[in-house]
Protein backbone atom coordinates (compact mmCIF):
# COMPACT_ATOMS: atom_id res chain seq x y z
CA UNK A 1 0.00 0.00 0.00
CA UNK A 2 1.54 3.35 -1.06
CA UNK A 3 1.59 6.26 1.35
CA UNK A 4 -0.40 7.89 -0.86
CA UNK A 5 -3.37 5.52 -0.83
CA UNK A 6 -2.69 4.71 2.97
CA UNK A 7 -3.57 8.46 4.08
CA UNK A 8 -6.80 8.27 1.83
CA UNK A 9 -8.01 5.86 3.91
CA UNK A 10 -7.27 6.76 6.93
CA UNK A 11 -8.47 11.07 6.42
CA UNK A 12 -4.94 11.92 7.58
CA UNK A 13 -2.95 13.87 4.98
CA UNK A 14 0.72 12.83 3.72
CA UNK A 15 3.51 15.49 5.46
CA UNK A 16 4.94 17.19 2.88
CA UNK A 17 8.65 16.02 2.65
CA UNK A 18 11.98 17.53 1.59
CA UNK A 19 12.95 16.37 -2.04
CA UNK A 20 14.94 12.98 -2.18
CA UNK A 21 18.16 13.99 -0.66
CA UNK A 22 21.38 13.62 -3.19
CA UNK A 23 23.88 11.04 -0.81
CA UNK A 24 25.59 9.45 -3.59
CA UNK A 25 26.82 10.41 -7.02
CA UNK A 26 27.84 7.90 -9.48
CA UNK A 27 27.89 5.39 -6.94
CA UNK A 28 30.07 7.79 -4.86
CA UNK A 29 28.85 8.29 -1.09
CA UNK A 30 28.98 11.78 -0.29
CA UNK A 31 31.04 12.38 2.69
CA UNK A 32 29.52 14.12 5.78
CA UNK A 33 31.27 17.86 4.91
CA UNK A 34 29.36 17.79 1.84
CA UNK A 35 25.87 16.62 3.26
CA UNK A 36 26.38 19.00 5.86
CA UNK A 37 25.66 21.92 3.01
CA UNK A 38 22.14 20.59 2.68
CA UNK A 39 21.26 17.51 3.94
CA UNK A 40 17.70 17.49 4.87
CA UNK A 41 16.35 20.38 3.66
CA UNK A 42 14.62 21.56 0.75
CA UNK A 43 14.63 25.06 0.21
CA UNK A 44 11.61 24.88 -1.88
CA UNK A 45 9.71 24.45 1.37
CA UNK A 46 11.11 27.34 2.66
CA UNK A 47 10.51 30.54 -0.05
CA UNK A 48 13.67 29.47 -1.87
CA UNK A 49 15.39 30.08 1.24
CA UNK A 50 19.07 28.93 0.94
CA UNK A 51 19.35 28.44 4.68
CA UNK A 52 16.44 27.04 6.54
CA UNK A 53 14.87 30.03 8.61
CA UNK A 54 14.57 29.94 12.33
CA UNK A 55 11.11 28.64 13.30
CA UNK A 56 9.74 30.57 15.81
CA UNK A 57 6.49 28.58 16.78
CA UNK A 58 5.54 27.08 19.94
CA UNK A 59 2.62 24.87 18.23
CA UNK A 60 2.18 23.66 14.54
CA UNK A 61 -1.61 23.67 12.39
CA UNK A 62 -2.73 20.05 12.25
CA UNK A 63 -4.30 19.49 8.26
CA UNK A 64 -7.27 17.65 9.81
CA UNK A 65 -8.34 16.30 12.83
CA UNK A 66 -7.17 12.68 11.46
CA UNK A 67 -3.85 13.87 11.01
CA UNK A 68 -3.89 15.27 14.54
CA UNK A 69 -5.00 11.80 16.52
CA UNK A 70 -2.34 10.23 14.04
CA UNK A 71 0.49 12.74 15.35
CA UNK A 72 -0.07 12.20 19.15
CA UNK A 73 -0.56 8.46 18.52
CA UNK A 74 3.11 8.82 17.76
CA UNK A 75 4.30 11.45 20.59
CA UNK A 76 2.12 9.51 23.48
CA UNK A 77 3.88 6.47 22.41
CA UNK A 78 0.83 4.42 21.05
CA UNK A 79 1.90 3.76 18.14
CA UNK A 80 5.97 3.00 17.21
CA UNK A 81 8.50 5.77 15.80
CA UNK A 82 7.47 9.22 17.08
CA UNK A 83 5.12 11.54 15.23
CA UNK A 84 5.26 11.87 11.46
CA UNK A 85 4.28 15.44 10.99
CA UNK A 86 5.29 18.18 13.73
CA UNK A 87 3.00 18.80 16.21
CA UNK A 88 4.42 21.29 19.20
CA UNK A 89 7.98 22.38 19.96
CA UNK A 90 8.38 20.37 23.19
CA UNK A 91 8.66 17.23 20.91
CA UNK A 92 9.81 18.45 17.36
CA UNK A 93 10.47 21.21 15.24
CA UNK A 94 11.59 22.02 11.44
CA UNK A 95 15.41 23.11 12.94
CA UNK A 96 15.61 20.29 15.20
CA UNK A 97 15.07 17.82 12.42
CA UNK A 98 16.86 19.18 9.71
CA UNK A 99 19.70 19.33 12.59
CA UNK A 100 18.91 15.56 13.42
CA UNK A 101 19.64 14.29 10.06
CA UNK A 102 22.88 15.63 9.88
CA UNK A 103 24.15 14.71 13.43
CA UNK A 104 23.02 11.10 12.02
CA UNK A 105 25.01 11.29 9.00
CA UNK A 106 28.74 11.82 11.82
CA UNK A 107 28.22 8.36 12.91
CA UNK A 108 26.58 6.45 10.32
CA UNK A 109 23.56 6.10 13.07
CA UNK A 110 20.11 5.54 12.42
CA UNK A 111 18.41 8.09 14.34
CA UNK A 112 19.32 11.35 16.49
CA UNK A 113 17.71 13.34 19.23
CA UNK A 114 18.82 16.61 20.06
CA UNK A 115 18.69 18.61 23.56
CA UNK A 116 18.96 21.64 25.70
CA UNK A 117 22.53 21.19 27.08
CA UNK A 118 24.63 17.98 27.46
CA UNK A 119 23.67 17.36 30.60
CA UNK A 120 19.91 17.06 29.41
CA UNK A 121 20.82 14.43 26.97
CA UNK A 122 22.81 12.29 29.65
CA UNK A 123 19.83 12.58 32.08
CA UNK A 124 16.90 12.17 29.49
CA UNK A 125 18.75 8.70 28.64
CA UNK A 126 19.53 7.84 32.02
CA UNK A 127 15.74 8.30 32.64
CA UNK A 128 14.58 6.15 29.72
CA UNK A 129 16.26 3.27 30.48
CA UNK A 130 16.55 2.85 34.20
CA UNK A 131 14.19 2.05 37.11
CA UNK A 132 14.46 1.54 40.79
CA UNK A 133 16.82 -1.28 41.91
CA UNK A 134 18.96 -1.41 38.37
CA UNK A 135 22.83 -0.46 38.54
CA UNK A 136 24.20 1.42 36.05
CA UNK A 137 27.85 0.26 35.00
CA UNK A 138 30.17 2.67 34.16
CA UNK A 139 33.77 3.73 33.11
CA UNK A 140 35.66 6.59 35.52
CA UNK A 141 36.22 9.40 35.72
CA UNK A 142 33.29 10.89 34.03
CA UNK A 143 32.50 14.19 33.81
CA UNK A 144 31.76 15.42 37.58
CA UNK A 145 27.97 16.05 37.26
CA UNK A 146 27.27 12.84 35.22
CA UNK A 147 29.12 11.14 38.14
CA UNK A 148 27.00 13.22 40.56
CA UNK A 149 23.45 12.35 39.00
CA UNK A 150 24.25 8.99 38.81
CA UNK A 151 25.71 8.59 42.75
CA UNK A 152 23.51 11.49 44.31
CA UNK A 153 20.68 11.72 41.93
CA UNK A 154 19.68 8.48 40.93
CA UNK A 155 21.12 6.53 44.17
CA UNK A 156 18.17 8.63 45.66
CA UNK A 157 15.39 6.59 43.93
CA UNK A 158 17.57 2.98 44.50
CA UNK A 159 19.45 3.03 41.20
CA UNK A 160 22.87 1.13 41.77
CA UNK A 161 26.30 1.85 40.43
CA UNK A 162 29.30 -0.04 39.76
CA UNK A 163 32.37 1.24 37.81
CA UNK A 164 35.74 0.47 36.41
CA UNK A 165 39.03 2.38 35.35
CA UNK A 166 38.87 3.85 31.75
CA UNK A 167 41.70 1.93 31.05
CA UNK A 168 40.59 -1.54 32.68
CA UNK A 169 41.66 -5.05 30.59
CA UNK A 170 39.19 -7.69 29.21
CA UNK A 171 39.58 -9.23 32.64
CA UNK A 172 39.24 -6.33 34.76
CA UNK A 173 35.99 -5.21 32.55
CA UNK A 174 34.68 -8.89 33.00
CA UNK A 175 35.00 -8.91 37.09
CA UNK A 176 33.23 -5.44 37.47
CA UNK A 177 30.33 -6.99 34.93
CA UNK A 178 29.98 -10.31 36.05
CA UNK A 179 29.86 -8.65 39.60
CA UNK A 180 26.86 -6.50 38.27
CA UNK A 181 25.05 -9.23 36.81
CA UNK A 182 23.72 -10.68 40.07
CA UNK A 183 21.37 -7.74 39.57
CA UNK A 184 19.80 -5.80 36.24
CA UNK A 185 21.92 -4.06 34.71
CA UNK A 186 19.96 -1.36 32.95
CA UNK A 187 22.98 0.81 31.06
CA UNK A 188 26.18 0.54 30.75
CA UNK A 189 28.03 3.81 30.36
CA UNK A 190 31.17 4.97 29.00
CA UNK A 191 33.51 8.12 28.58
CA UNK A 192 36.03 7.98 26.60
CA UNK A 193 38.33 9.78 26.40
CA UNK A 194 37.89 10.23 30.11
CA UNK A 195 37.44 14.05 31.44
CA UNK A 196 39.35 15.32 32.58
CA UNK A 197 42.49 13.00 32.22
CA UNK A 198 42.04 11.60 28.59
CA UNK A 199 41.91 8.11 29.42
CA UNK A 200 40.84 5.94 26.74
CA UNK A 201 38.09 3.17 27.07
CA UNK A 202 38.42 -0.10 25.32
CA UNK A 203 34.75 -0.01 23.56
CA UNK A 204 35.78 -3.15 21.90
CA UNK A 205 36.49 -5.10 25.15
CA UNK A 206 33.35 -3.78 27.10
CA UNK A 207 30.76 -5.09 24.13
CA UNK A 208 32.73 -8.31 23.78
CA UNK A 209 32.21 -8.46 27.86
CA UNK A 210 28.84 -7.43 27.79
CA UNK A 211 27.90 -10.25 25.29
CA UNK A 212 29.74 -12.88 26.82
CA UNK A 213 27.61 -12.41 30.04
CA UNK A 214 24.24 -11.19 29.18
CA UNK A 215 22.34 -12.86 26.68
CA UNK A 216 19.39 -11.92 25.26
CA UNK A 217 16.60 -9.47 26.34
CA UNK A 218 19.18 -8.95 29.71
CA UNK A 219 21.72 -7.25 27.63
CA UNK A 220 22.02 -3.97 28.26
CA UNK A 221 22.85 -1.31 25.51
CA UNK A 222 26.28 0.34 25.80
CA UNK A 223 25.95 4.06 25.87
CA UNK A 224 29.40 6.33 25.32
CA UNK A 225 30.26 10.39 26.03
CA UNK A 226 32.12 10.73 22.47
CA UNK A 227 32.57 14.91 22.98
CA UNK A 228 36.22 15.16 23.18
CA UNK A 229 37.10 13.20 20.16
CA UNK A 230 33.53 12.71 18.20
CA UNK A 231 32.91 13.27 15.41
CA UNK A 232 35.86 13.32 13.26
CA UNK A 233 38.49 11.58 15.46
CA UNK A 234 36.34 8.36 17.36
CA UNK A 235 33.35 6.77 15.67
CA UNK A 236 32.44 4.38 18.64
CA UNK A 237 29.16 2.58 17.09
CA UNK A 238 31.94 1.23 15.04
CA UNK A 239 33.57 -0.25 18.04
CA UNK A 240 30.19 -2.14 19.30
CA UNK A 241 28.46 1.08 21.16
CA UNK A 242 24.76 1.37 20.93
CA UNK A 243 24.27 5.00 21.66
CA UNK A 244 26.57 7.80 21.46
CA UNK A 245 26.30 11.49 24.13
CA UNK A 246 27.55 14.48 22.67
CA UNK A 247 27.54 17.67 24.47
CA UNK A 248 27.12 19.61 21.33
CA UNK A 249 27.82 23.39 23.19
CA UNK A 250 31.66 21.57 22.72
CA UNK A 251 33.61 20.98 19.10
CA UNK A 252 29.76 20.48 17.09
CA UNK A 253 28.95 24.02 18.15
CA UNK A 254 32.58 24.98 18.15
CA UNK A 255 32.09 28.79 19.27
CA UNK A 256 31.22 28.93 22.75
CA UNK A 257 28.07 30.57 22.30
CA UNK A 258 25.23 27.61 22.84
CA UNK A 259 24.84 25.16 24.75
CA UNK A 260 22.94 22.09 24.03
CA UNK A 261 23.55 18.16 23.42
CA UNK A 262 22.61 15.56 21.49
CA UNK A 263 22.26 11.36 21.61
CA UNK A 264 22.38 8.68 18.66
CA UNK A 265 21.71 5.75 17.65
CA UNK A 266 19.82 2.84 16.85
CA UNK A 267 15.78 3.56 16.11
CA UNK A 268 14.20 1.30 18.92
CA UNK A 269 17.00 2.86 21.53
CA UNK A 270 16.01 6.25 20.15
CA UNK A 271 12.33 5.82 20.31
CA UNK A 272 12.70 4.77 23.86
CA UNK A 273 14.66 8.05 24.34
CA UNK A 274 11.92 10.43 22.49
CA UNK A 275 8.97 9.28 24.52
CA UNK A 276 11.25 10.62 27.93
CA UNK A 277 12.45 13.67 26.10
CA UNK A 278 8.57 14.32 24.74
CA UNK A 279 7.30 13.90 28.54
CA UNK A 280 10.21 15.99 30.06
CA UNK A 281 10.64 18.69 26.85
CA UNK A 282 14.51 18.81 27.02
CA UNK A 283 14.85 19.26 23.35
CA UNK A 284 17.34 22.00 22.02
CA UNK A 285 14.88 25.42 20.67
CA UNK A 286 14.92 26.26 17.10
CA UNK A 287 17.73 29.07 17.57
CA UNK A 288 19.99 26.54 18.84
CA UNK A 289 19.14 24.37 16.64
CA UNK A 290 19.95 27.07 13.64
CA UNK A 291 23.44 27.69 15.49
CA UNK A 292 24.38 24.21 15.30
CA UNK A 293 23.15 23.99 11.42
CA UNK A 294 25.63 26.68 11.01
CA UNK A 295 28.66 24.87 13.07
CA UNK A 296 28.61 21.82 11.27
CA UNK A 297 28.87 22.86 8.30
CA UNK A 298 32.63 23.84 9.64
CA UNK A 299 33.34 21.33 11.96
CA UNK A 300 35.51 19.19 9.72
CA UNK A 301 37.86 22.69 8.91
CA UNK A 302 37.88 23.72 12.72
CA UNK A 303 38.50 19.91 14.05
CA UNK A 304 41.46 19.73 11.63
CA UNK A 305 42.43 23.14 12.49
CA UNK A 306 42.80 22.64 16.30
CA UNK A 307 44.17 19.13 15.83
CA UNK A 308 47.29 20.57 14.14
CA UNK A 309 47.67 22.96 16.45
CA UNK A 310 47.24 20.63 19.16
CA UNK A 311 50.17 18.63 18.04
CA UNK A 312 52.61 21.47 17.93
CA UNK A 313 51.70 22.62 21.17
CA UNK A 314 51.87 19.26 22.83
CA UNK A 315 55.35 18.84 21.25
CA UNK A 316 56.70 21.92 22.83
CA UNK A 317 55.03 21.32 26.12
CA UNK A 318 56.54 17.96 26.62
CA UNK A 319 60.01 19.33 26.85
CA UNK A 320 59.27 22.27 29.40
CA UNK A 321 61.15 22.03 32.16
CA UNK A 322 58.02 22.86 34.64
CA UNK A 323 55.70 20.49 32.53
CA UNK A 324 55.68 17.03 34.65
CA UNK A 325 53.65 15.25 31.74
CA UNK A 326 51.46 15.98 28.73
CA UNK A 327 48.55 13.65 28.89
CA UNK A 328 48.22 13.89 24.93
CA UNK A 329 47.18 10.53 22.89
CA UNK A 330 49.43 11.57 20.29
CA UNK A 331 52.19 10.82 22.45
CA UNK A 332 50.79 7.20 23.35
CA UNK A 333 53.50 4.64 22.89
CA UNK A 334 54.88 1.18 24.46
CA UNK A 335 55.76 0.81 27.91
CA UNK A 336 53.59 1.96 30.45
CA UNK A 337 51.29 3.23 27.70
CA UNK A 338 50.89 0.35 25.82
CA UNK A 339 46.99 -0.82 27.15
CA UNK A 340 46.52 2.72 26.11
CA UNK A 341 48.41 3.13 22.82
CA UNK A 342 46.79 -0.25 21.50
CA UNK A 343 43.01 1.14 22.22
CA UNK A 344 44.03 4.09 20.64
CA UNK A 345 45.45 2.40 17.34
CA UNK A 346 42.09 0.23 17.03
CA UNK A 347 39.37 2.90 18.13
CA UNK A 348 41.14 6.40 17.09
CA UNK A 349 41.78 8.10 13.83
CA UNK A 350 43.61 11.72 15.51
CA UNK A 351 44.30 12.49 18.63
CA UNK A 352 42.47 15.31 19.25
CA UNK A 353 42.90 19.24 20.79
CA UNK A 354 41.98 19.03 24.31
CA UNK A 355 44.52 16.99 26.96
CA UNK A 356 45.29 17.28 30.40
CA UNK A 357 48.72 19.21 31.32
CA UNK A 358 50.47 18.17 34.69
CA UNK A 359 52.35 20.85 36.25
CA UNK A 360 55.78 19.98 38.37
CA UNK A 361 54.17 21.29 41.90
CA UNK A 362 50.47 21.53 42.91
CA UNK A 363 47.47 24.29 42.93
CA UNK A 364 50.11 26.89 43.54
CA UNK A 365 51.88 26.40 40.33
CA UNK A 366 48.91 25.55 38.52
CA UNK A 367 47.09 28.88 39.50
CA UNK A 368 50.04 30.92 39.16
CA UNK A 369 50.48 29.34 35.11
CA UNK A 370 46.54 29.73 34.47
CA UNK A 371 46.77 33.50 35.93
CA UNK A 372 49.88 34.12 33.34
CA UNK A 373 48.49 33.07 30.63
CA UNK A 374 47.42 35.70 28.24
CA UNK A 375 45.61 34.60 24.26
CA UNK A 376 44.58 31.27 26.50
CA UNK A 377 41.19 32.13 28.54
CA UNK A 378 40.90 30.90 31.82
CA UNK A 379 37.51 29.26 31.12
CA UNK A 380 35.76 25.96 31.37
CA UNK A 381 34.70 24.12 28.56
CA UNK A 382 36.31 22.76 25.33
CA UNK A 383 36.21 22.41 21.70
CA UNK A 384 35.88 25.93 21.05
CA UNK A 385 37.35 28.24 18.30
CA UNK A 386 39.68 29.41 20.75
CA UNK A 387 42.33 27.96 23.01
CA UNK A 388 40.84 27.53 26.41
CA UNK A 389 42.69 26.52 30.03
CA UNK A 390 41.27 25.55 33.21
CA UNK A 391 41.54 23.43 36.45
CA UNK A 392 39.53 20.33 37.02
CA UNK A 393 40.42 19.54 40.62
CA UNK A 394 38.98 23.24 41.75
CA UNK A 395 36.46 23.86 39.10
CA UNK A 396 34.58 21.41 37.17
CA UNK A 397 35.53 18.28 39.38
CA UNK A 398 35.35 20.19 42.76
CA UNK A 399 32.47 18.34 44.08
CA UNK A 400 33.85 15.07 43.70
CA UNK A 401 35.32 13.76 46.88
CA UNK A 402 39.03 13.92 47.35
CA UNK A 403 39.61 10.10 47.71
CA UNK A 404 37.80 9.96 44.60
CA UNK A 405 39.62 12.14 42.62
CA UNK A 406 42.97 11.14 44.00
CA UNK A 407 41.96 7.72 43.03
CA UNK A 408 41.02 8.75 39.24
CA UNK A 409 44.01 11.03 39.03
CA UNK A 410 42.60 14.01 38.85
CA UNK A 411 45.40 16.20 40.86
CA UNK A 412 45.95 19.80 42.28
CA UNK A 413 48.64 19.72 39.37
CA UNK A 414 46.26 19.09 36.58
CA UNK A 415 45.13 21.57 33.74
CA UNK A 416 43.01 20.71 31.08
CA UNK A 417 43.67 22.25 27.72
CA UNK A 418 41.60 22.93 24.81
CA UNK A 419 43.15 24.37 21.86
CA UNK A 420 42.06 26.59 19.56
CA UNK A 421 42.22 27.63 16.27
CA UNK A 422 44.46 30.60 16.48
CA UNK A 423 48.07 30.50 15.41
CA UNK A 424 49.96 27.86 16.69
CA UNK A 425 53.33 29.55 17.01
CA UNK A 426 51.30 32.25 18.91
CA UNK A 427 50.06 29.71 21.37
CA UNK A 428 53.20 28.53 22.06
CA UNK A 429 54.81 31.52 22.98
CA UNK A 430 51.77 32.27 25.46
CA UNK A 431 52.43 28.78 27.03
CA UNK A 432 55.71 29.84 27.17
CA UNK A 433 55.69 32.79 29.05
CA UNK A 434 53.27 31.26 31.54
CA UNK A 435 55.84 28.12 32.25
CA UNK A 436 58.83 30.30 33.17
CA UNK A 437 56.96 31.98 35.38
CA UNK A 438 56.90 29.23 37.58
CA UNK A 439 59.79 27.20 35.87
CA UNK A 440 62.33 29.11 38.55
Amino acid sequence: MTKETEADLTGVEARVSPKPPVDEIGGRKLKPATLMMGHGYDPALSEGSLKPPIFLTSTFVFPNAAAGKRHFEGVTGKRPGGAEGLVYSRFNGPNQEILEDRLSVWEDAEDALTFSSGMSAIATLFLSMVKPGDTIVHSGPLYAATETLIARILGRFGVHWLDFPAGATRAEIDAVLSKAASGNVALIYLESPANPTNALVDVEAVAASRDAIFTGANKPPIAIDNTFLGPLWHKPLRHGADLVVYSLTKYAGGHSDLVAGGVLGSKAHMDTIRLMRNTIGTICDPNTAWMLLRSLETLELRMSRAGENAEKVCAFLRDHPAVEKVGYLGFLEGGRDERQADIYRRHCKGAGSTFSLYLKGGEPEAFAFLDALKIAKLAVSLGGTETLASHPAAMTHLSVPDARKAALGITDNLVRISIGVEDADDLIADFSQALDKIAG
